[in-house]
Parts: structure tokens; C-alpha cells; sequence
């Protein structure tokens, strides 16, 4: 059926004013309708996703491709282009899935304007499928422009105090990232019409390179426009500083698909255009990646051993993690044994993965938290573990699966991209260090939060038991992932063996 991404793509971009409209009559039921609707969603990404592991696409093939044209003005010409592969699939599921969290999770959390909310969840999720299912540079552009709008306004409306400023930064920041990127895919673009026939196809473009039809001179230009577009959603420093003040703002669930869901647009931005496109160009240039990423990955742990406010240390914990993955996309270019170069794309692919779950699951928490105790922050949570003991059990769980610790595939990712890293040069062992920061200061979250003390007499509001069970449904994939980790990076394998061929 290759019509089934097309499903995936605009059936939440329809269910969006079904939801605002009942939404509208009846609170209640269009929650109810909200949730059936994100588990439909789901169940298409499911068979997606199965589509993918049970017959995986060869070597620089994709699956469930559909083409339609779409623009063409004389030679200029635009298809409606989709297809996936391993790198994408893992992506599109986590999207749907963490929508079902959110959907199911803001029925506690938002309490204004509720028609409005559900459906812009919608229209997100809708454009987000469209980003990573899309294979011709226009029409991930758009897709990728798309996505800005509902979460702007998720900020501006139903954010915190400073929640307008929160938000103009937001768009600013990656509105003009996202310009310099298109302005990279239109040079590139007129730049292969003195060689070949131009196209924004991502495979046309990928077979032209395979013949060497495209000078590597034709690559750096776009390489670089294109690597501002996706550090700034990555985010990587220093083009981090409106994710801090974005988490901070908006309300806990939509934190969890900025991060789980938004952030990942740039990791993939990495892989599927900056090496998939402009692989030579990225080779050249892979340490100066490696070394941003370092960078970004040491910083994002630092910083987040200064706060105070549990929701801004995940929010730095995120950049810590995604520096993780580009670390390992491009670590794999500078290694010369396959069997290890292949890790780093792997790994950066699983870590995208897990650390939309295990970071998706602590934002939810912090909101849930805020909720029952009025606050979020740390010097102020103190005795939890006795206070609200389902809750302090579900922050040790997320905890642990933020700091990499096993029995969650957070551990495998890590360790992936650090095998990948070390493989790459012994200067980058110092990457090792980057995890035991980080259990440093979730440790320290834990000791003055659920192991100290409760302070004069506390108002027990602990979690009911249905939304103990969502909690449980973010972590368990993590760690059924761990023994069958295979789900993921068997159908990534083509892709970081593709890739890697590239450069």
C-alpha cells in the first residue's frame, strides 16, 4: 500500500478540526475522542514501522514509496516524494506514540482553551510525520515550517509567565535557521544544473552522487546553511539558548514532544541531508562535528548540574544527549573498519530513539510533579519518597533511564556512540565523562528529593494508578529494547552501511 504514509501524514492533519470541534460541545468526550484518535495514528505507525523490520529496505532503497508530482514550472520541478527506511521508522513510531502520552497526559494539565490545544497536537504531529517520511528537499522544507506554528503557540498560550518571550525566541531562532537551510537546498539546486539535471529528490540526488556525477566543490556551501538549519533544532551550542527558556515555558506535555519529538528533526537532518547529501564534504569536516559535539555534549551536562528548577536540568540533559548523536553520526565518517564505522550511525539512530522516551518521560513527571506539589523546584521537593511514593519510584526509574543505566537501551545507545567515538581517535575518550556527570547530577536530583526528609506537615497528592501505568508505558519499550535491540538497528544497519558508503 503505498499509499499508507500519505494515511500517516494527513489523517491527523484531519483529525485535527474533528478534535477542536467536539472538543468544543463536550470537554470530556472530546478528550476521549483526542486519545482514540492518536492510538488510530498509532496503529498505522505500528504497521509502518513492522512493514520496515519484517522485509527491510536494501542498501540506499526506501520503502512505501509514493511520488506524485506536485510543482513544475518548466524544468523547476517539485514532487510530493515519500518513502522510509530504518533511520526514519524508528522516528515516525516514537512520534505517535509519545502523542498518545501527551493526549492522555494533558487531560490533568491543561485547562483552558482545550479545543484549540488538541487539535494544534494534531496539526503537529501531522507535520512531524511529514518531516521524516519525506524525500524531496522542498517538501521536508515545508513540513519542517509547519511544525513551527503549533508549537508557538503551545508556548505563547499556554506556557508560563514569560511564556510570549519564550515563544518569539523559539520562532526567531529556528524560523532563521530554517531560511539559511532552504537558501543551502536552492544553491545546491541550481548548482547540479551545470552538471546534471537538477532535482530535489533526496534519492535522485543520492544516485548522481553514487555516479559521481556532482563535484565534492558543489557541497560545502549547502553543507554548511543546512548544518545551522539543524544545530538550531538539534539544538547544538551554542545555538541552544531558546531551548532552556522554551522548556521552562511550556506546559510539561508539550515539553515532551519538543523534546521527544521536535529536537530529533535535527538529528535527522544530520543523517538523512548533511551526510546523506553532502557526504564528502562531511567527511572532510567530520572533526569539526565531533568536536562541536563534544562541545555541546559536555556543556548541556555542566550546566545541567547548576539548576535548580527540575524542569530546566532535563531541558540541558536534552542537549547533553542529542550532542550524543551527532557525535556518532559523524565519528563513523573518520573510522576505516566498517564493522565499527556502522556503530556510530547505529547508535546515533537508537539514541534519538531512547532518549525520546526516557527524556519525554521525565518532562511529563516534572509536570505532574509541579502539579501535586505546586513546585518544581529541587531544594523545595523534599521528601517524596515518602510524601508521594508513586511518583519518587517513576523519577528513579526516569532517572535511571536518562543517566544510560541498565536495564534501559539508553545504556546500548551510549555505548554505541562512544565504542564509535574512541574508534574514531583516543582524544574523544573523554566522552566518557559525559555520563558520569550525568548521573552525577540526577543523583544529586534524587538524594534531595526522594531520599531526604519531608519538611513540616506536606498534603499527600500522589499520582493515581492509571497514569503510574502511562509512566510504565514510556520505560518498558526502553527496556525491552535492551534484549531486543535488534528491532531498531537491524533495519538501521542498510542505512549506516549506505551512509557511510557516501563519504
Amino acid at each position: 500500500m503505498s499509499f499508507i504514509l500519505s494515511i500517516l501524514i494527513f489523517f491527523p492533519l484531519v483529525a485535527a478540526p474533528a478534535a477542536y470541534a467536539v472538543t468544543k460541545l463536550n470537554k470530556r468526550f472530546g478528550i476521549y475522542l483526542s486519545l482514540g484518535l492518536a492510538v488510530a495514528e498509532l496503529a498505522v505507525a505500528t504497521y509502518v514501522a513492522w512493514r520496515v523490520y519484517a522485509t527491510p529496505p536494501g542498501i540506499g532503497s526506501y520503502l512505501l514509496v509514493q511520488s506524485v508530482p506536485w510543482i513544475s514550472v518548466g524544468s523547476f520541478t517539485v514532487n510530493y516524494l515519500v518513502g522510509v527506511d530504518g533511520l526514519s521508522t524508528p522516528l515516525l513510531f516514537v512520534s505517535a506514540l509519545l502523542t498518545v502520552f501527551v493526549v492522555f497526559g494533558s487531560r490533568k494539565l491543561i485547562d483552558h482553551h482545550e479545543a484549540e490545544y488538541y487539535s494544534l497536537i494534531f496539526l503537529f504531529e501531522g507535520a512531524i510525520m511529514g518531516v521524516f517520511a519525506s524525500l524531496d528537499l522542498i517538501l521536508f522544507y515545508v513540513f519542517w515550517e509547519v511544525v513551527l506554528i503549533p508549537m508557538f503557540f503551545f508556548i505563547a498560550v499556554w506556557g508560563g509567565p514569560r511564556r510570549k518571550y519564550a515563544a518569539l525566541k523559539f520562532i526567531i531562532f529556528t524560523f532563521a535557521g530554517s531560511t539559511v537551510m532552504l537558501l543551502g537546498f536552492l544553491y545546491f539546486y541550481l548548482g547540479m544544473a551545470h552538471y546534471v539535471s537538477p532535482s530535489f529528490d533526496i534519492p535522485t540526488i543520492q544516485a548522481a552522487l553514487q555516479a559521481h556525477e556532482i563535484p565534492v566543490s558543489l557541497e560545502y556551501a549547502p553543507l554548511l546553511a543546512s548544518f545551522i538549519g539543524f544545530a538550531v533544532k538539534l539544538p547544538l551550542f551554542p545555538f541552544h539558548t531558546w531551548l532552556p527558556d522554551a522548556h521552562v515555558e511550556a506546559p510539561a506535555p508539550i515539553s515532551v514532544l519538543l523534546a521527544g519529538v521536535l529536537l530529533k528533526m535535527g538529528g535527522y537532518g544530520f543523517l538523512r541531508i548533511s551526510i546523506g547529501l553532502f557526504p564528502t564534504a562531511s567527511a572532510d569536516f567530520a572533526w569539526v562535528f565531533v568536536a562541536l559535539a563534544l562541545i555541546s555534549m559536555f556543556y548541556g551536562a555542566i550546566a545541567a548540574v547548576l539548576q535548580k528548577d527540575m524542569k530546566k536540568l532535563i531541558a540541558f540533559t536534552s542537549i547533553n544527549h542529542m550532542g550524543f548523536v551527532l557525535f556518532g553520526a559523524f565519528a563513523s565518517l573518520l573510522i576505516a573498519d566498517p564493522a565499527v564505522a556502522y556503530l556510530g550511525i547505529e547508535g546515533a539512530i537508537f539514541m534519538m530513539f531512547a532518549h525520546a522516551l526516557a527524556v519525554g518521560c521525565l518532562f511529563m513527571l516534572s509536570g505532574y510533579i509541579h502539579h501535586q506539589a505546586g513546585t518544581r523546584e529541587i531544594p523545595s521537593l523534599k521528601g517524596l519518597g515518602t510524601t508521594m511514593p508513586r511518583t519518587a519510584v517513576v523519577l528513579v526509574l526516569a532517572s535511571a533511564a536518562a543517566m544510560g543505566l541498565p536495564p534501559f537501551a539508553s545504556f546500548l545507545a551510549e555505548f554505541m556512540v562512544i565504542v564509535a567515538g574512541i574508534s574514531a581517535s583516543a582524544v574523544t575518550i573523554v566522552s566518557v565523562l559525559v555520563p558520569i556527570i550525568t548521573a552525577g547530577y540526577f543523583l544529586w536530583m534524587i538524594k534531595r528529593t526522594v531520599l531526604s526528609k519531608p519538611e513540616g506537615t506536606v498534603e499527600v497528592h500522589d499520582m493515581a494508578w492509571s497514569d503510574v501505568a502511562m509512566f510504565a508505558a514510556y520505560l518498558a519499550p526502553l527496556v525491552v529494547l535492551l534484549v531486543a535491540s535488534y528491532l531498531i538497528l537491524g533495519p538501521a544497519l542498510p542505512v549506516a552501511e549506505f551512509l557511510r558508503g557516501l563519504a
